[in-house]
Order: C-alpha cells, then sequence, then structure tokens
C-alpha cells in the first residue's frame, strides 16, 4: 500500500488448517482489499473446503465477500486429500458451527474472470492450494493475464518435498495445473517448503491467542495449536504447544514482500510418471552444465523463488493483524 490504495487479492485455496490462518490473516489486513475467494479440493473434498472457507469468513467477521465452489479434482489425476494432516473436516475438528453465508452462484473460474476483470487494478492472485482452478481460468480465459500483477503461489519446494521426497502437496496434487501457471507469462513468486516450514508462532503467543475473547483471534491461536511447529511433529503431541503459519506466510508475502527473500530461477515441473512426479526443479546453478553444452539449452519459466524469511517479522505482523 506504498501509494495509498490497497493491493486487490483473490485467494485460491482448499482451506485446510493453514488456509484458515491465511484467510483470517488476509480480510483483517488494511492494506489487502480481498476481491474473491475461490476453492479447490485438495487438502480435503471441495464441498468441504467451500463450507470451512465460510465458517471462516463468519468467524473473522469479514465483510461479504464471494467465495465459490472450484474443481473437485486434478485436471488428470485423482484427488488425494490430506485428511491425516487436517483432520477429517479439513479443520483440525474443531467442532466449528455450520456456516450461515452461502458461496456465490457461479463456478469459480465464472467468479475469477469476472473479478479480475472488474477490479480497477491489476490483481494478485495468491493460491494456497492445488492450482487446478487457476490453470483452467487461464486456459479457458487467456484474456485476464493482462489484468494480473503477479501470482504468489504457496506450493513447491527447491530442496526437500513433503508429498514426496522431493514433490511438495499443491504442485503433486496437480502438477500439469502447476506448469500451466509456470508458463502463464504473469509474474510468478514461488513461496515454497523452503520457507514455509519456517515461520512458526511460539507457545507463547499461541496460547495467548486461545485465550483470546474475540472469534477470530481464538481461532487463529486454535489452528496454530493444531499446526505442526516442525515437519515431523504430530499435531496430538501435547507436548507441541507452537504452530506453524504455513500458507500465511504467501500472504504475508503479498503484505509486506520485504520480509522474503527471493531468487529469479528457472523453474521445471516433473511431470513423467515416477518418483519425481510433482518434484519442482529448480535450477541454482551460476552456468550452465553438460546437457546444455551437449544437447542445447531449453526455454523454462523464471520464478522468483523465495529461499529465505525474516521469521520474527513475519510473525510480528501475522499477530498484529489478526488481533487488529
Amino acid at each position: 500500500m506504498t501509494d495509498g490504495q490497497r493491493i486487490p487479492v483473490i485467494i485460491d485455496c482448499d482451506t485446510g488448517v493453514d488456509d484458515a490462518l491465511a484467510l483470517l490473516f488476509a480480510v483483517r489486513h488494511p492494506a489487502l482489499d480481498v476481491r474473491a475467494i475461490t476453492c479447490v479440493a485438495g487438502n480435503t473434498d471441495v464441498d468441504g473446503v467451500v463450507r470451512n472457507t465460510l465458517t471462516v469468513l463468519e468467524q473473522a467477521g469479514a465483510p461479504d465477500i464471494p467465495v465459490a465452489r472450484g474443481a473437485e479434482r486434478p485436471l488428470i489425476e485423482a484427488p488425494r486429500s490430506a485428511r491425516h494432516v487436517h483432520g477429517h473436516d479439513g479443520m483440525g475438528d474443531l467442532g466449528l458451527p455450520e456456516p450461515t453465508r452461502r458461496p456465490a452462484d457461479v463456478d469459480a473460474v465464472t467468479l475469477l474472470r469476472r473479478e479480475i476483470l472488474a477490479s480497477p487494478r491489476p490483481v494478485t492472485l495468491i493460491p494456497t492450494a492445488p492450482l487446478t482452478n487457476i490453470a483452467l481460468l487461464l486456459r479457458t480465459h487467456p484474456e485476464v493475464v493482462r489484468c494480473i500483477e503477479r501470482i504468489v503461489f504457496m506450493g513447491g519446494a527447491a530442496a526437500v518435498g513433503n508429498a514426496t521426497p522431493v514433490a511438495e502437496f499443491n504442485v503433486w496434487h496437480d502438477p500439469e495445473a502447476a506448469a500451466i501457471l509456470l508458463t502463464a507469462g504473469v509474474p510468478v513468486t514461488m513461496y515454497g517448503l523452503d520457507v514455509f516450514t519456517r515461520v512458526v508462532v511460539p507457545a507463547a503467543e499461541v496460547r495467548r491467542l486461545r485465550a483470546s475473547g474475540e472469534p477470530g483471534a481464538r481461532l487463529a491461536g486454535e489452528l496454530l495449536a493444531h499446526r505442526p511447529a516442525r515437519p515431523d511433529s504430530r499435531p496430538d503431541d501435547p507436548s507441541e504447544t507452537a504452530g506453524g503459519l504455513g500458507d500465511a506466510g504467501a500472504v504475508c508475502a503479498v503484505a509486506d514482500p520485504e520480509g522474503l527473500t527471493t531468487h529469479r530461477l528457472p523453474v521445471d515441473v516433473s511431470l513423467a510418471p515416477g518418483p519425481t512426479r510433482g518434484m519442482t526443479i529448480v535450477d541454482r546453478r551460476p552456468r550452465p552444465g553438460e546437457s546444455e553444452l551437449h544437447e542445447g539449452t531449453r526455454e523454462q519459466p523464471l520464478v522468483d523463488v523465495g529461499l529465505d524469511v525474516d521469521v520474527e517479522r513475519y510473525v510480528k505482523l501475522y499477530l498484529a493483524t489478526v488481533e487488529a
């Protein structure tokens, strides 16, 4: 908001414990104008994602933001949920009430196109989920590209994966969709596992949020308590009281990009069957190797890859925003 105007954003999510943390932040940050939220199958089935998204908006006291149902499966693969991480309902099984809000009467791709073209300023897309909806949008309505400022997506990894040893869940869930996004001709920032796992809210702050009398802040505390602070932690471990921000860090990077250190690097997505499927191949070499010298170079999209993050800065930003 350097020019005094709010940043128009659209969030595409699979809510999801940490997607919920991202939504709580986005609707409360004064520099972000959340124009729409679209839902896709990922952490849980798409109908559960819609329900969870509407519930979070109600708990946050958010304005009337249109929410649309999107793809219920990837472009090619069968859907594969992450309920073992996010609970049976995708929201940590917190027993939250059913929402009274209702989704928009249009599908996600239609809502994305409508809101992008209607925005007075170019929109920043923030996908925190498998990229199926975004790929369908870009292929069906390529005219939206001129009205997209950039895409900041949570997904991929330059180092270690989580769905497989080399692939992060969102990209692994729909690799073809990720490949479409990277080649769309839009500036892209990858907020991957290299920074995703590092932003952790200390236990004392989580306890303080859980004791809050304000529903949105209290929900943030309950969700953080369910989020493991380390990849090898279990949500049901009573000694594990710190909580990782996860997807919410990608929204922090839109509100405060100075907290994220990126390097512009060639990135490709492995689409072949086998153990590398869904891997984001980030070329961090300082010079071409033998493959390029012998076989010729190949055009690869350049992506701003997040490789370092100011953890304390984003934790402070998140807490100040959700408690505002």
